[in-house]
């Protein structure tokens, strides 16, 4: 029997996956909140939700298993082993003193306490109004507007990418740099703490102790085994590259790491928005960094300590550190206006099924005209609503077991 979780490449065939199907956080998402919560609009939920089983459709027809975050969220509420400590967690992160007061603080959470887990699971992603307030108390409950949040919703949690990362058979719970998104990782640290699928997995909560030092998903690239590129940007600091490297190499499961800086924009925010791998020797790269892009390469040195070189162009030091010759570089577009276009509507972000094979957004036509003239296959899956959030289908995805590469 083989792993249940493994993963050290972005091609290998993958077997197995974690997403969010959105719900009603979505519906919190309004034109004076939109922005604060990382959307550049206000999607149809209903459309949006449609679009998402499409994609878990489009994996499930090639023997992918899809498990849902909130399923396993529930289940870990619930795991008769863990005696409520996910619950308890929970709750604290989503109550606290300092945004409800203290007058109400002690109420609320004893409510929350006592739901239901499905209600509990619910509430924790969805978030809650002061106008939906089961319980009353205090000047924040007076004084505020009835639409405020008490509990804030976590509409990105779509993006299953970011807020936990596999390298090996070993996750990583990161460090998400924006304050809309920074609660997410309680969700993740109850599954991965209490939830019986992942009992003895030796997984590390990378925010403790690491304050500013920030590390999202999106920017961690499993190139191959052994290799792993880390973009250093908008979400993730160079601190919190070097954390995750020193990590890395005490268990072995890299040898290499590629600091990569990229812009700290909104349509680069992440690596895998510039970048993402298509097949074991091939990459879809947006053409204007194409060429400019460099890495650092951090390497363990025989004490442990970190070793750093460069910088030097990123794809040659990533085809050396793979043991290739060259990596091939497909890119988004013919013209600078397309490429950008296409860029933005997340043409770099594809999810690939195995090698040459990948899940992409429909509307980026120019970039999958380009992958299948290069001999990639594309499954093309609709995107309009599910885009808002400027997150493609490998955002949506958290990787749990792959095939190794032969």
């Amino acid at each position: 029997m083989g792993p249940r979780h493994h993963v050290d490449s972005e091609v290998g065939r993958l077997r197995s996956v974690l997403v969010h199907r959105p719900g009603d956080e979505l519906k919190r998402l309004t034109p004076r909140n939109n922005a604060d919560l990382l959307f550049d609009g206000i999607p149809w939920v209903a459309r949006a939700q449609e679009e998402h089983d499409v994609f878990a459709a489009t994996m499930r027809r090639h023997d992918v298993e899809v498990v849902y975050l909130r399923e396993l969220l529930i289940e870990a509420i619930d795991a008769p082993h863990d005696v409520g400590a996910a619950r308890t967690s929970l709750v604290d992160a989503a109550v606290r003193p300092d945004t409800v007061g203290t007058s109400l603080y002690a109420a609320l959470r004893d409510h929350f306490i006592s739901l239901p887990s499905d209600a509990l699971a619910d509430v924790v992603i969805a978030g809650m109004r002061r106008d939906e307030l089961p319980v009353h108390g205090g000047l924040v409950d007076k004084m505020g507007d009835p639409h405020d949040f008490v509990i804030p919703p976590l509409p990105n949690l779509l993006f299953t990418r970011d807020s936990s990362v596999w390298v090996g058979d070993q996750p990583t719970l990161t460090r998400l740099a924006m304050p809309a998104r920074r609660r997410e990782r309680s969700i993740t640290k109850a599954i991965y703490g209490s939830h019986p699928q992942f009992a003895g997995n030796d997984w590390i909560d990378f925010g403790t102790g690491n304050d500013e030092a920030w590390l999202e998903g999106g920017d961690v690239l499993a190139l191959g085994p052994g290799v792993v590129a880390v973009g250093s940007g908008q979400r993730t600091s160079p601190a919190g590259v070097e954390s995750f490297a020193q990590w890395l190499f005490a268990r072995g499961v890299a040898h290499t790491v590629l600091a990569v800086p990229i812009a700290q924009e909104r349509a680069t925010m992440h690596l895998d928005t510039v970048c993402t791998m298509v097949d074991v020797d091939a990459v879809l790269m947006y053409p204007a960094v194409a060429d400019s892009i460099q890495a650092y390469v951090v390497t363990p040195d025989t004490r442990n300590h970190l070793q750093v070189s460069g910088p030097e162009p990123f794809l040659p030091a990533a085809a050396k550190a793979l043991g290739i010759d060259t990596l091939r570089v497909i890119d988004t577009g013919l013209d600078p206006v397309t490429a950008e276009r296409e860029q933005w509507d997340d043409g770099n972000n594809t999810l690939a099924l195995a090698p040459g094979l990948v899940v992409a957004y429909e509307r980026n036509v120019e970039t999958n005209a380009r992958l299948e003239d290069a001999g990639i296959e594309v499954l093309r899956i609709p995107g309009s609503e599910l885009g808002s959030g400027r997150g493609g289908p490998r955002c949506m995805s958290c990787p749990l077991l792959r095939d190794p590469l032969p």
